[in-house]
């Protein structure tokens, strides 16, 4: 029984002796571990140098700017007719550019009507005229002799009777031929306007007729507009208006402000110049929008002989007009604005500036001010994070100032080290 008991007390202590003997090891290596790190030496500090941001600067100038104000609109015929008939017939004659594109001088024929009937006419009116010359100069002959026989007589001339001497038919007669030669003068006109003549120089934009078809008094035949010059109404804004020369109301042949046309299509910009002849002179309701008026000379290249650009009816440009010249402008890059009207700038000491400026004018690339800036000022370009009035910064270039020297605690000297 002591033998067995004896057995079992040994087994619990080798048992035992593998449990502790594991954390024994442990618990020494921690202690040893700990004995080493505090006798190694401590990690030495470092100076942490704190750099002012870097940018990029350029000085304030002022200059005369020419300003531009951009608008759009179609380009349209000053002049556009429909033309009617003021005759009745068939039409025997057409032009074979009489078709919708087609080009005409002035003067040039289009078609023509049948004018047998107004040849007729003529004829009639002419044979009337001749029988009213006829009875004119006979009332004449014998107005001659109703005054021969009155002076025969013996009495004055001044108490002759109107009728006595035959002044009343010499009226009449007078009257008929002055009739006669008007019924001459109407036929002839109707005669000339069986011809359709281009009232200027046009281009075809639409035809209602052809050969063979009749046509009455009235009827419409074609619709042109002329191409010496075309326009372009633009649409200007108020603000925008103080910076144009207009032309005055009532300038008549003005040449006002120069205005480049230009639109882009496969990634080709085409142009053309034009010029300003005249302003409508009103507010638009609406818009609250002027409307200038750009002139186009031969939008079709037909009548220059240099054969330049065309550009069709209907096309929508743009337009760049150029405007007034102003003196001593800032012209501030949009880029360096900071919100709508804010600055930043730097003096000699290299301390940042905020200003909040007046602007005069605005487009996609500047603003424009008039205001007054210190002499040592130079404009701040690069975007600032976090600016802070009167920070230091540093010039991309120059020379740069003292930095901020700072000595960290042992824990940031422990980070710098890593």
């Amino acid at each position: 029984m002591n033998a067995q008991n004896n057995t079992n007390k040994n087994r619990r202590m080798v048992q035992l002796r593998f449990v502790l003997t594991p954390i024994a090891i442990v618990i020494v290596a921690i202690f040893l571990l700990a004995i080493v790190s505090a006798m190694a030496p401590k990690p030495a500090k470092k100076i942490i140098v704190i750099k002012p941001p870097l940018v990029d600067v350029e000085n304030i100038e002022r200059k005369d700017i020419t300003f531009s104000v951009d608008s759009q609109g179609s380009v349209m015929p000053r002049t556009e007719t429909m033309l009617i008939s003021e005759v009745s017939g068939m039409v025997t004659e057409v032009s074979p550019k009489f078709k919708v594109g087609g080009f005409f001088k002035k003067g040039e024929q289009m078609l023509a009507i049948d004018d047998i009937t107004y040849q007729v006419a003529l004829v009639q009116s002419q044979s009337r005229l001749g029988v009213a010359k006829a009875v004119l100069l006979e009332e004449e002959a014998r107005t001659r002799q109703a005054e021969e026989e009155w002076r025969l007589s013996g009495r004055p001339m001044e108490e002759a009777p109107e009728l006595a001497l035959r002044l009343p038919q010499r009226q009449k007669a007078e009257a008929e031929l002055l009739a006669a030669s008007a019924d001459v003068k109407a036929a002839k006109i109707k005669l000339e306007r069986t011809k359709i003549i281009a009232p200027y120089d046009a281009m075809v934009k639409a035809k209602s007729v052809d050969i063979g078809q009749f046509v009455s008094t009235g009827s419409q035949l074609a619709q042109t507009f002329a191409v010496d010059y075309a326009e372009v109404r633009l649409p200007i804004k108020q603000k925008d208006a103080e910076f144009l020369i207009l032309p005055t109301i009532n300038e008549l042949d003005a040449k006002g402000a120069k205005v480049e046309l230009h639109y882009e299509i496969l990634g080709k910009t085409w142009s053309w110049q034009s010029h300003l002849t005249r302003s409508e002179g009103v507010v638009d309701n609406v818009s609250r929008v002027h409307y200038a008026i750009a002139q186009l000379d031969d939008p079709y290249a037909l009548l220059d002989t240099t054969k330049s650009k065309q550009i069709k009816i209907g096309t929508f440009v743009k337009a760049t007009i150029t405007g007034k010249v102003l003196p001593d402008i800032i012209a501030i890059p949009r880029s360096s604005i900071y919100g709508a009207n804010t600055v930043f700038t730097i003096d000699k000491e290299n301390k940042l500036h905020i200003r909040r400026l007046e602007l005069l004018r605005s487009d996609a690339d500047f603003v424009y001010t008039l205001e007054e800036f210190e002499s040592d000022r130079r404009l701040v370009v690069t975007r600032v994070e976090a600016p802070v009035e009167g920070m230091t910064l540093r010039v991309s270039g120059e020379e740069e100032p003292a930095s901020e020297n700072k000595e960290p605690d042992d824990t940031e000297s422990a980070q710098g080290e890593d």
